[in-house]
């Protein structure tokens, strides 16, 4: 009798134990995500900030996202050209370039436009290549090496050593990414991330389906979508995913309790 209950004791605490360990966690490889579903085109966001929940609009940005599918040294791949204009100008442009069927980063070059003060008059750029087939890194003409003494060269090339001869995603790349996972009502997913260029490293960051939700489209159309959820220290994001056709439609970000951004994905552009 003793020994059966005992028996029953450890079949208890492990089935307890089993059920805590979150069975809805998805830990995102190349195996479960569906590059198929990506809509090639070109997709247009309307970005902006709220400096209040009730506040008006302010720091109005739109950005253009440009899918294609085509090849790069003979590999299958998926190349995303991005170009964020702010009131007057283009202020960032993006060339990236993934396997077609990982998502895995091959080439990615950023062009930012720099002021360097709010007085200032003249304006700088900063150009950064991540090559992650010939593993290089090119800052402004300059190939990052260990030997580098300056922060931001030295920062870049730390950032861009974690995630060597490891699956990762293009965090630039997010509103492409999240399209690719497998939605279900309370999954976890947790996603390698790398943002390339940065001194931001390889990370596995966390996202949550916490439900789901309509959003009312033109012609009262009702789009039925995911909802996805992060959330980190002074930082919650929350992102409306059609479940039909995957699409990112509306990300609402707070950050440090009072400022928002927004973005919302245009139904057409000019």
């Amino acid at each position: 009798m003793k020994q059966t209950f005992s028996s029953l004791l450890i079949l208890f605490i492990t089935t307890f134990s089993l059920k805590g360990q979150h069975s809805d966690t998805v830990y995102i490889t190349a195996k479960n995500i569906n590059t198929k579903i990506l809509r090639e085109g070109t997709h247009r966001y309307l970005v902006y900030f709220k400096m209040g929940n009730n506040a008006t609009r302010t720091q109005t940005q739109f950005w253009t996202r440009t899918i294609k599918r085509t090849e790069y040294n003979g590999i299958p791949v998926i190349e995303i050209n991005q170009e964020w204009e702010d009131k007057d100008s283009i202020m960032h442009t993006v060339k990236s370039i993934s396997d077609a069927k990982t998502m895995q980063p091959l080439y990615h070059k950023t062009w930012w436009k720099v002021q360097t003060s709010r007085t200032a008059t003249t304006k700088t750029v900063n150009v950064t290549t991540v090559d992650f087939l010939s593993k290089t890194v090119d800052h402004n003409g300059n190939l990052l090496k260990d030997s580098d003494t300056d922060k931001q060269p030295m920062a870049i090339w730390s950032g861009y050593k974690s995630s060597i001869d490891k699956y990762c995603l293009n965090w630039h790349l997010d509103l492409e990414t999240f399209p690719l996972l497998p939605y279900k009502q309370g999954a976890t997913f947790v996603i390698p991330f790398y943002d390339p260029g940065t001194a931001s490293g390889f990370q596995k960051v966390t996202y949550t389906v916490t439900g789901s939700e309509a959003l009312i489209g033109y012609d009262d159309q009702k789009i039925d979508c995911w909802i996805l959820v992060h959330e980190s220290k002074g930082n919650k994001e929350i992102f409306w995913i059609s479940k039909k056709t995957k699409e990112v439609l509306k990300l609402e970000q707070q950050m440090n309790g009072s400022m928002y951004r927004y973005k919302i994905k245009l139904g057409f552009s000019m």
